[in-house]
C-alpha cells in the first residue's frame, strides 16, 4: 500500500507527544494541539488521546503505534495528580514493579504504569534512571509542575520554539510548522551543516526558529518560567577505567547476556533483522529462551542475493528460525517520486532521497512484526565506526556566499574532538543517523540493545587496542554459540589476522566490497567513462551487487534520470537562495549522460527542494485530521 501520493493527501507520519505550555485562552490552545496532533497522526495502526489542565496553562497530546510501551497512556498515579505522556520505550526491571506494590503502590499490567508512581517514590532522579530510547512530558498537579525530558542520548527528538507568552514541543517539527507560519523558513546554518554533514548537528535544524531538546535534557516549567538542565553528564562515563582484555570480555558477555532479555518482551510478534555482520549475530548468539520465537527477515534488492541475504539465511538456520527476504519491488522505482516525498515529510528531512528505500521495506516488515529488534549502532558504539564526516558539496553548486558559510562551518568541525563513544552516542547516533530511525519508527517499533545504559557505559571502559577491533565481539559469539562463531560474515573480518589462504579471502571480500562501493555513491568523476561497459558486463556477469543493494548512483542515472532532470530544471529548485542556478542544470546532464557522478549533490538539491516544498510551502494545507478521534481526559484534571 503506498501511503503518499505526490501532490496528494499525506498519510504517513511518526508516533510522538506535542503540547502547548501557556496561559493564552483554553480553547485557543486546545485546537493548536489538536492541530499538531494531526499532522503525526495518519496511519490506521496508530493511536492518539491529549488531556490538559487549562488551571495551569497545560495542553498535550500523544500519538503511539497500537498495542506498544505508550498505546495506553496517558499513564497516572492513583490520585491522578502526576500525569506522564511518552514517546518510545522505557526498561523497568519486575523487581521495580513489586517494589512500588510493597509500598502501597496500584500499579496496573500497562507497560508504562510504573512511571508516575517511580516519580512518587524517587522525584527528579527518576530521569536519571530511565533506561531505554524515550521522550517524555510529566505533569505533577500536586506542585504545579511540569518536565519536558527525553533520553540521554537524544534519539527520541523533542522540537521546541518559547514565544513571548507560550512555550511549544513536539516530536515532529511540521507539528510546530503547522500551528506557526512564521517558522516556515530555511535556517542558513542548518542548511549548510545539511550540506556538509548530510544532517544538521549541534542540536540544531533546518528551520529557523525550530530547536532540539539536546539529549539528556530536563526542562522544569513552574510559575510560567523554565529551568533549562541536563540530567546526564556524559564525562562521567568518559572518566570511567579501561578494563584489562580479559576483564572487559568478561564483563561484555555479563552485561549483553543480563541486558539482552529486555528487547525480547513483547506482546506483539517480534521480527529480528538479520544481516551478515556480527551485531545481529551477538543478539541471536545470546538470544533468551522462549515459547514464542521471532521472525527473521533481511533487506535486500528486486533480484538477487548480497552476502547479507545469504549469510543471515545460514544464521537463521543454525538457531531454527524461519527467515524471508524483503525486497524491493518494481514499484518503488516506477514510483519513486512519491516513496522520496513520504521519506523527506515524514521525517521532517532528516532522511533524504537516498533514504526512500526505508519506509518501503520497514512496512513489509510490519506486516510480519510490529516490533524490529535490530543490531543497529553495534559497530558505532562497540567499534568507533563514525559516519560523521565532512563531505564537501561539489565544487560550483554552491553560490560564492552561501560557500562562505560552509567552509567556516568545515574549518569548525576540523577543531573539534571527542572520546570515540561520546562522538558515536552522542553526536553520530542522534544528529547523522537520526533519519533512518525516523524512517523505520514510522512503520514499527525500532529496538536495538546497543543504546542500553549499561553497554554503552561498558563501551567507554574498552581497552585502547580493541576499540576498533572485532575480536570481542566474535569471542562473544563464540562463547555463547560456537555454531555460529564458525558462519562467515559478510566481511570476513575475522580472517584478516589469519594467514594465507584465508588472508587471500578476506583480501577478495574486501575488494569485493570496495568495489560496489565505488560503483555506487563512490565512483570518482575519472572512472565514470567507464561505467556503460561496467554495466553492460554485470548485465551478464553480476560483478556488482554482492555486499549492496541499493544503487542510487546508477538509478539517478538510469531509471530515475527523468525524476532528476525534471526537479533540477525545475523552477522550484532554480530559486532556491543556496544554489548556483546554471549549476544544477550542468549537474543533471553530466550525471545522467554518465560523466561525472553527483549522487550526493543530487540527493542534497532533492531533498532541500522535497523540504520546502512539502514543509515550508505546503505544511499549512495537509493538516486534515484524522478519522479517529482525540480522546480527552475528563476535566476533573
Amino acid at each position: 500500500m503506498l501511503a503518499f501520493a505526490r501532490n496528494g493527501k499525506l498519510q504517513n507520519t511518526m508516533p510522538g507527544i506535542a503540547g502547548i505550555i501557556s496561559q493564552r485562552p483554553a480553547t485557543e490552545c486546545e485546537s493548536r494541539v489538536g492541530s499538531m496532533l494531526a499532522m503525526m497522526r495518519r496511519e490506521p495502526f496508530y493511536k492518539s488521546g491529549n488531556f490538559s489542565c487549562t488551571k495551569h496553562g497545560i495542553y498535550a497530546g500523544w500519538v503511539a503505534h497500537d498495542n506498544s510501551f505508550a498505546s495506553n497512556q496517558v499513564f497516572f498515579n492513583e490520585d491522578r495528580d502526576i500525569a506522564v505522556l511518552l514517546s518510545g520505550e522505557c526498561f523497568n526491571s519486575p523487581s521495580m514493579t513489586r517494589e512500588l506494590r510493597s509500598k502501597g503502590h496500584h500499579v496496573n499490567d500497562d507497560k508504562g504504569a510504573w512511571l508516575p508512581h517511580v516519580y512518587e517514590e524517587r522525584g527528579c532522579q527518576i530521569f536519571k534512571e530511565l533506561n531505554g530510547l524515550f521522550s517524555g512530558f510529566l505533569f505533577d498537579k500536586r506542585e504545579g509542575k511540569a518536565f519536558l525530558f527525553n533520553d540521554r542520548y537524544g534519539t527520541e527528538r523533542i522540537y521546541w520554539r518559547e514565544t513571548t507568552d507560550a512555550f511549544y514541543f513536539a516530536s515532529e517539527a511540521k507539528a510546530l510548522l503547522r500551528v506557526l507560519p512564521e517558522l516556515r523558513e530555511f535556517d542558513r546554518e542548518g542548511v549548510a551543516q545539511f550540506l556538509i554533514y548530510g544532517c544538521t548537528v549541534n542540536w540544531r535544524t533546518l528551520f529557523r526558529g525550530v530547536e532540539l531538546l539536546p539529549g539528556g535534557s530536563r526542562w522544569t516549567f513552574q510559575n510560567q518560567t523554565c529551568k533549562k538542565e541536563r540530567y546526564f553528564d556524559k564525562e562521567a562515563c568518559e572518566g570511567l577505567p579501561e578494563l584489562s582484555p580479559e576483564s572487559f570480555q568478561k564483563k561484555l558477555d555479563e552485561t549483553f547476556n543480563r541486558v539482552l532479555p529486555r528487547y525480547f518482551e513483547t506482546d506483539s510478534p517480534l521480527g529480528l533483522a538479520l544481516t551478515g555482520g556480527l551485531d545481529t549475530r551477538m543478539i541471536l548468539a545470546c538470544q533468551p529462551q522462549q515459547d514464542e520465537r521471532p521472525i527473521s527477515y533481511t533487506f535486500t534488492g528486486e533480484v538477487g542475493e548480497t552476502f547479507d541475504d545469504r549469510i543471515a539465511a545460514k544464521v537463521a538456520a543454525a538457531c531454527g528460525l524461519e527467515h524471508q527476504l524483503l525486497r524491493l519491488g518494481r514499484d518503488f522505482l516506477t514510483n519513486f517520486a512519491a516513496h522520496a516525498d513520504e521519506t523527506v515529510y515524514v521525517t521532517d528531512g532528516c532522511f533524504g532521497i537516498n533514504g526512500a528505500h526505508e519506509i518501503y521495506l520497514n512496512r513489509q516488515a510490519r506486516e510480519l512484526a510490529p516490533v524490529r529488534l535490530t543490531g543497529l549502532f553495534g559497530s558505532e558504539i562497540l567499534r568507533g565506526v563514525s559516519y560523521l564526516k565532512p563531505m564537501l558539496p561539489p565544487p560550483g553548486l554552491l553560490n560564492p556566499d552561501f560557500q562562505q558559510t560552509v567552509d567556516s562551518l568545515i574549518r569548525d568541525f576540523a577543531a573539534e574532538q571527542a572520546h570515540p563513544v561520546t562522538s558515536a552516542a552522542f553526536k553520530t547516533i542522534p544528529w547523522n543517523l537520526f533519519g533512518s530511525m525516523a524512517a523505520s519508527r514510522s512503520q514499527v517499533v525500532l529496538r536495538t540493545p546497543y543504546l542500553d545504559n549499561e553497554l554503552v557505559a561498558l563501551a567507554y571502559q574498552t581497552p585502547s587496542h580493541l576499540r576498533k577491533s572485532p575480536q570481542p565481539a566474535f569471542r562473544l559469539i563464540k562463547d555463547n554459540n560456537p555454531l555460529l562463531g564458525r558462519i562467515e560474515t559478510d566481511r570476513l573480518a575475522e580472517d584478516k589476522e589469519r594467514p594465507f589462504p584465508r588472508k587471500l579471502s578476506w583480501l577478495l571480500r574486501e575488494g569485493g566490497f570496495k568495489l560496489d562501493y565505488y560503483h555506487n555513491e563512490g565512483m570518482p568523476h575519472w572512472f565514470c567513462r567507464f561505467d556503460g561497459a561496467l554495466h553492460a558486463i554485470d548485465c551478464q556477469v553480476g560483478i556488482f551487487g554482492r555486499h549492496k543493494f541499493l544503487h542510487y548512483r546508477s538509478w539517478f542515472r538510469r531509471e530515475l534520470s527523468a525524476y532528476v532532470f525534471s526537479v533540477l530544471t525545475d523552477p522550484r529548485a532554480q530559486q532556491m537562495a543556496c544554489f548556483d542556478r546554471s549549476f544544477l542544470k550542468r549537474m543533471a546532464n553530466a550525471h545522467t549522460h554518465g560523466y561525472r557522478n553527483y549522487t550526493l549533490g543530487i540527493n542534497a538539491v532533492l531533498t532541500l527542494e522535497a523540504v520546502e516544498r512539502l514543509l515550508l510551502k505546503d505544511v499549512s494545507s495537509k493538516a486534515e485530521l484524522a478519522d479517529e478521534p482525540l480522546v480527552p481526559l475528563p476535566a476533573a484534571f
